[in-house]
């Protein structure tokens, strides 16, 4: 069995060593050949060494994980597991920029999990990945800026500003964009339904999740139906239209 070499960075002695008691006894395709507690020393130990994994601390007090990443440029040459004890907001982000993460205190079952996803040798971590969850991650509370949704060609990461609406395809979702194109995404809408600002976008029917901004009109009926900037009528359905209305202070 091939072996994932892997480096830990993490400025907490004790979370350094909890992992690699956990990876040592539960994940044995593992070898942690370095550990590092700061910016400084992750990139000096990648330059001198070929890694497989880094395990990445988010919040270090000299120099994030993100600073980490964007000085080593083209020298990411590894997948990443992201390591984290933020809030929800920035758990949102990890899941709009499709990264792994863990959070802390770790749990055997997700770190085993995250591990199945990595293979030795298997190339680095996708740079628009990378660059989605710094943009998102920078907004700090406001909306989120880009999504990456996993097609059949790999995964393509759209400006939320982009999507007018998506549809329920069965186990699929269909995102319909403002250039025109459609995405098929191999996951369902209720996902979407969960992940999606819903100050932004809103769930009108079991099979469509609308852009609020690019409403055109409401048309009134037994659950009535909006009609889209481009013209799109999107049904309104009886259980939803109440809340629907809330949003814009009418009943």
């Amino acid at each position: 069995m091939k072996r994932i070499s892997a480096l830990i960075v993490d400025d907490e002695e004790l979370a350094r060593k909890n992992l690699e008691f956990l990876l040592k006894d539960d994940c044995p395709s593992v070898d942690v050949i370095g550990t590092a507690d700061n910016e400084r020393e992750a990139k000096k130990f990648v330059q001198a060494n070929k890694i497989d994994l880094m395990f990445l601390d988010i919040e270090m007090p000299n120099g994030s994980g993100f600073e980490l990443l964007e000085s080593l440029e083209d020298e990411i040459n590894f997948k990443i597991i992201f390591i984290t004890a933020y809030h929800e907001y920035a758990l949102k982000a990890f899941k709009y920029s499709a990264v792994d993460y863990l959070l802390k205190p770790i749990n055997i079952d997700e770190l085993q999990a995250s591990i199945g996803k990595v293979q030795p040798g298997a190339g680095s971590e996708s740079k628009e990945k990378i660059s989605a969850l710094i943009e998102n991650m920078s907004k700090k509370g406001e909306a989120m800026g880009k999504i990456a949704l996993p097609s059949m060609e790999g995964l393509q990461f759209v400006n939320l500003d982009e999507i007018i609406y998506c549809e329920s395809q069965d186990n699929y979702t269909q995102f319909f964009l403002t250039d025109g194109k459609r995405i098929m995404v191999s996951k369902t809408i209720k996902h979407f339904e969960e992940l999606l600002d819903p100050n932004s976008f809103f769930r009108v029917h079991r099979s469509n999740i609308i852009n609020l901004k690019y409403i055109d009109k409401y048309v009134k009926g037994e659950g009535g139906y909006v009609v889209m900037k481009k013209g799109e009528r999107i049904p309104v359905s009886r259980r939803r239209k109440d809340a629907f209305l809330q949003l814009f202070h009418y009943q």
